[in-house]
């Protein structure tokens, strides 16, 4: 049970669909093609965990259209099957009639949380990371030096030692235990550059959104990304006032903040004729920008342009033509594609053409690639139960002698090491643009060794 407080027991004394509030209301043509042929069931996570209509996309779209009918108000009967859904997008995929089922799930999260706010303790966390803390660089930074000191005081050391993480939930104790290296983020170490400079004649420049998770846990990625990017002779701007891109808000039905850091970060990138990601559900989340401003003419206008402009970065490289690396990396390798990647973006046969066109990998294709591996944000921390079982149905598929998992989005990165720890598993778990970059590294290196002279 959501602990809030319903404000809908009465019909809403403002709406121009039924009981839904006036403002951002669910868009009734999302449904309105919707024939609840149920092809979307067995593309569904919670509903192949709980065999359940409620949990699936169609029934969730019943239950939407039914609130603007008038049948069912803005209360818990409506809130647990929206907020159990992954919101993965692969029953979009599955329907024939391409039924935006996520957007109609961010849609129907907002007006419940405008009707039931979180209040208490869950509220207090709620408003402490998503308002209080993704959306500032600064107070991400100090988050970044706390984490380092964590993990290289000893102090990590000595709690794992000790058991303490026994007193935490069990998920949150597991997300501990494959939490990876902080390191400097990249905002931080290219904050006095302007333009990252090419490796040989330019041939474009691109911008860069760094993210807030990504540049404090995965900054090595980002390091990466520019690396790749300069390599193929991109010029590489990271503008200073770009901010978080507001997915998990939009997840979480807070579409006013979303729209708030949504405004900033198309100011921010405004003179940009690129925009380049490197996390899938950032990038998704870019795209679908247009989507908060549908009651706003001019700002939907900017977000239109906006969108228009960002690319994940290995759609990027396969469209603008990379140099295939010729050191090898031996190393059996699968994929898992990213929900907000192959679902929200239809990028799917890029990354596994950079993979394969890196000598001496040994590729392997994962039977349910683009089934959700239960990471889906923050799914993982507020629905751990349900998460736990998805990410047990994905490990079921991935092959035991793979030596690495790659990937495109830091959410699944984090959730698939938890699988591999869980069933102890050796995989590897990296990013697709780490491994076309590491291959870079070696070419580099063999370049510079003197020659051998002979005689």
């Amino acid at each position: 049970m959501v602990e809030s407080e319903n404000k809908s027991s009465l019909p809403c004394s403002s709406t121009s669909l039924s009981n839904y509030f006036e403002k951002d209301h669910p868009d009734e043509e999302k449904w309105a093609d919707c024939v609840h042929c149920g092809m979307c069931l067995e593309a569904c996570p919670t509903y192949l965990e709980t065999g359940q209509e409620q949990h699936s996309p169609r029934g969730r779209v019943h239950l939407i259209k039914s609130v603007a009918e008038g049948k069912l108000s803005l209360d818990e009967q409506l809130a647990d099957p929206v907020f159990q859904c992954l919101d993965c997008r692969a029953c979009t995929t599955a329907c024939p009639a391409d039924v935006d089922v996520g957007g109609l799930i961010e849609e129907a999260r907002g007006q419940i949380r405008e009707a039931m706010p979180l209040k208490g303790w869950r509220g207090a966390v709620s408003n402490f990371f998503l308002k209080g803390l993704f959306p500032h660089q600064n107070r991400m930074q100090t988050i970044s030096g706390l984490l380092k000191f964590y993990q290289q005081s000893g102090v990590q050391k000595v709690i794992r030692q000790t058991g303490a993480l026994k007193v935490m939930p069990s998920h949150l104790a597991g997300m501990e235990s494959i939490m990876p290296e902080v390191k400097t983020s990249v905002q931080k170490k290219y904050k006095d550059i302007d333009v990252i400079p090419a490796k040989g004649t330019p041939k474009a420049r691109v911008s860069m959104l760094t993210g807030c998770i990504m540049d404090v846990m995965f900054s090595d990625i980002n390091e990466s990304t520019i690396n790749v990017l300069t390599h193929n002779d991109n010029e590489v701007v990271i503008p200073k006032s770009q901010t978080c891109c507001g997915a998990l808000h939009v997840h979480a039905g807070d579409r006013d903040t979303g729209r708030k850091l949504a405004k900033q970060n198309i100011e921010a990138f405004k003179d940009s004729e690129k925009v380049i990601v490197n996390a899938a559900g950032c990038g998704c989340a870019l795209k679908e920008y247009p989507e908060l401003f549908k009651d706003n003419p001019e700002w939907k206008a900017k977000a239109e342009e906006f969108s228009g402009k960002v690319e994940d970065i290995s759609k990027y490289l396969y469209d603008s033509g990379y140099e295939k690396p010729k050191s090898e990396i031996h190393k059996r390798i699968t994929y898992h594609d990213a929900c907000h990647l192959a679902h929200g973006q239809g990028v799917r046969h890029e990354p596994r053409q950079l993979l394969k066109d890196i000598p001496g990998v040994e590729y392997t294709e994962l039977s349910n690639a683009d089934t959700c591996c239960g990471s889906a944000g923050i799914y993982n921390l507020t629905n751990p139960e349900m998460a736990g079982a998805v990410l047990d149905r994905k490990m079921e598929h991935v092959p035991e002698d793979v030596e690495m998992i790659s990937m495109g989005n830091p959410g699944c990165m984090l959730q698939m090491a938890m699988g591999v720890q869980k069933y102890g598993r050796r995989s590897e778990i990296v990013h697709t643009i780490q491994l076309l970059d590491w291959a870079y590294q070696k070419d580099k290196q063999a370049n510079e060794k003197p020659a051998t002279v002979k005689g």
